[in-house]
């Protein structure tokens, strides 16, 4: 996690993500990137597009350009390697373009989630980074004095398709010397005995070296709520999962669990991809 990209709107919950990227970055001997976009108006965007710069948009830029120099000198910053970016785009693009140029090894992000039919027919830009981005994606609800990770739960069905991305999650946990909390979520529609849960696990890990975990089987209504519920349950100060990228109508009727975490969940969640 050397090199950490903080897409930023100069809101509340943009600012804690600088805050936990930073901590990040200094235990890490890291650097942090933060980036800003200018979402233009369509006819603006077809004069940049040809060379002019129209007075409107260089003021836009100029006091996006001022706001970040004004972060990238917080206290929180001090000490640390920080760049900062304009990017004339999409949100969502221009987070997702930038981690690429610049080969970033962890995005992390605010947000104050999503719901109803903004959540359906919309979704955060938090949500389409979780589903699209190809290195592990942050989110951050909610300020903290300090990112400490001592309780990690990390919930999948531990099937040979997660050993990819679970490299990165053991790695992300030795590095914070977090215990990593394993666990299976058993429901109604996908019931296993326990002996046959703790079997799957044990061949699971075993091709894995981890500083300090624990196996757990949790029973509940559904994923979702099982894994929020047992997160409560432990008091869990991070919540993992892997995601599988679902795009267009698979993910509009199947969902995403991990997106829904995001969305649902008020502790920190950091996604996987698969």
């Amino acid at each position: 996690m050397k090199k950490i990209l903080v897409p930023t709107d100069f809101s509340d919950h943009a600012y804690f993500a600088i805050k936990v990227a930073s901590e990040i970055a200094k235990k890490n001997d890291g650097e942090v990137i933060l980036l800003h976009m200018l979402e233009l108006p369509q006819q603006a965007g077809d004069a940049l597009g040809v060379g002019h710069e129209l007075p409107e948009i260089m003021l836009f830029k100029n006091a996006a350009l001022n706001k970040l120099e004004e972060l990238a000198d917080d206290p929180c910053l001090d000490g640390l390697t920080v760049s900062t970016v304009i990017q004339f785009e999409l949100a969502f693009d221009g987070i997702m373009n930038i981690s690429k140029i610049n080969n970033v090894d962890l995005v992390v992000m605010g947000s104050h989630g999503a719901s109803g039919f903004k959540e359906m027919f919309i979704g955060s830009n938090a949500e389409k980074v979780v589903r699209n981005s190809e290195v592990p994606v942050l989110i951050i609800k909610k300020d903290t004095a300090t990112f400490n990770i001592d309780k990690f739960v990390f919930a999948s069905d531990f099937t040979d398709e997660i050993k990819t991305p679970f490299r990165k999650v053991v790695e992300f946990a030795n590095e914070f010397g977090a215990e990593l909390h394993l666990v299976m979520i058993n429901t109604p529609s996908n019931f296993k005995p326990t002996h046959l849960s703790h079997q799957i696990m044990d061949d699971f890990i075993s091709n894995f070296t981890i500083r300090k975990f624990s196996k757990h089987i949790y029973n509940d209504t559904n994923v979702e709520n099982g894994i929020l519920n047992f997160a409560n349950h432990i008091n869990a100060d991070l919540i993992g999962m892997s995601t599988h990228g679902r795009k267009g109508l698979a993910h509009f009727f199947n969902g995403s669990i991990s997106e829904d975490l995001v969305n649902h969940s008020a502790r920190p969640v950091v996604t996987f991809k698969i």
